[in-house]
């Protein structure tokens, strides 16, 4: 297994910058406020052929009685205590603190795993002043820059030679890869929460104040056989709303996990309508071709009937109707209601999303199909579709052949939509549906 490398500190050392400059890319948010960070962050670092996993946490503020630092402060101690090797991270421009004192009695039990690196050395003046964190009693403070990349080179070269490393060894894939859920919807719906159900432990932090994820957060479990990471997202917000360069970031960093998410977990919360703001990340979901699952949470609130679970997915239906083909599931983090049926509904969408149509059964359709209605034009041009072929899946695309794209209006593209999905299925699935003239066939798409 690879060595696992926790950063731990007081806020605004620079723990993010650093995570951020080892992982060579901007995986989390670095803001000037403190705070920031507040769940544990993962990434691989490789460097001169060898790799480590690399733990981006909360600044650690030892005695504060808010509720969120304390939660902060239990996320940083997990981190230590799991972690192969520690970074205590400190300022080499405020030098000694009390709260590096204090950080420094939790670190005592493990000052075998422990290397002191100062930040923010950006010249010979501060790295001549480092002598004063011998104090610390983990010996002489590795200086860095982490903005500037300042000596990080020599920084890894040293701390791969104090812990130990393996050669990188091959992912254990269920059927089809890793699956990678995007958990997104509005603040405070239980999206974490849902994350912390799905593991069965306090891998993220669950606070009843609005917008207490920031980052984008992966989790990684094994359910049935398959590999899946859960991707917690901060709560997006009306633009109107986004005035800090957290939130920005943050906003940001949720866009970032739909693109690069297998299938959306739209989370609503049953205690409330659908708003637009729901509206508007689905749409965007939509727009960019994601397999979708509508998530109504708090399950537990709401006083049901035999008809209460019809109303929802009628009313959700009304309010988005460019979703009708979305599954919808009633689920309660707190109580476990479903959860694990969630994740048994996403291993189905995406089979479905993963489906290839022979063209043989695809022009079959295509025949049956326009010979319940076929294609017209206002201007009283005639449209002929020749053919169609399925040429890639995750999303399933489809290409149809004819004699004039451009007069192959919207409504009848939404009519080829809906006949796919009622013949074929694709429950969830997003589908994606291209026009070209007879003269692009290709043959090698047959």
């Amino acid at each position: 297994m690879k060595s696992v490398v926790a950063i731990v500190g007081r806020p605004n050392v620079g723990k993010s910058t650093l995570f951020n400059r080892l992982c060579r890319s901007r995986r989390a948010i670095v803001d000037p406020m403190e705070g920031v960070t507040r769940d544990r962050k993962f990434e691989e670092v490789e460097w001169n052929g060898r790799c480590f996993v690399i733990v981006d946490t909360g600044g650690i503020i030892p005695r504060s009685a808010n509720t969120i630092d304390q939660a902060v402060r239990f996320q940083a101690e997990i981190s230590i205590e799991e972690s192969d090797f520690i970074l205590f991270m400190v300022d080499a421009h405020v030098g000694v603190t009390d709260m590096d004192m204090e950080i420094t009695r939790i670190l005592s039990t493990h000052r075998n795993k422990v290397m002191l690196v100062a930040n923010k050395v950006d010249n010979e003046k501060f790295a001549l002043d480092l002598h004063e964190f011998l104090q610390l009693g983990f010996g002489e403070a590795f200086p860095i820059a982490a903005v500037q990349g300042r000596n990080t080179g020599n920084f890894l070269d040293a701390l791969l030679e104090r812990i130990r490393t393996a050669p990188q060894e091959e992912e254990a894939r269920g059927e089809g890869g890793p699956l990678r859920l995007a958990i997104v919807g509005k603040p405070n719906v239980g999206k974490s929460s849902l994350v912390n159900r799905f593991t069965g432990e306090q891998t993220v932090i669950v606070s009843e104040v609005p917008g207490t994820t920031r980052d984008s957060t992966d989790t990684h479990l094994r359910y049935h056989g398959r590999d899946i990471v859960l991707v917690d997202t901060a709560g997006l917000k009306k633009k109107k709303r986004i005035r800090e360069g957290v939130d920005y970031f943050a906003s940001m960093r949720t866009i970032e996990s739909i693109n690069r998410a297998d299938i959306v977990l739209l989370v609503l919360d049953a205690t409330e309508e659908v708003s637009r703001q729901d509206k508007k990340i689905a749409e965007y979901a939509c727009r960019t071709y994601k397999d979708i699952i509508a998530v109504y949470n708090k399950w537990d609130l709401p006083e049901k009937d035999t008809q209460t679970t019809k109303r929802y997915t009628e009313e959700f239906r009304y309010q988005a109707p460019f979703l009708a083909h979305v599954p919808v599931i009633f689920v309660s983090a707190l109580t476990g209601q479903r959860v694990r049926k969630l994740l048994d509904f996403a291993i189905e969408v995406d089979a479905e999303s993963r489906k290839r149509i022979p063209t043989s059964k695809l022009n079959e359709f295509l025949q049956r199909t326009l010979g319940k209605y076929s294609p017209t034009h206002a201007s009283g041009k005639h449209v002929k579709i020749f053919f169609v072929t399925q040429v890639q899946t995750h999303p399933p695309t489809f290409v149809f052949f004819c004699s004039n794209p451009k007069l192959v209006g919207e409504g009848y593209r939404r009519y080829l939509h809906n006949q796919l999905r009622e013949q074929f299925g694709f429950a969830g699935a997003s589908l994606k549906l291209r026009f070209r003239g007879r003269d692009k066939y290709d043959p090698s798409l047959n």
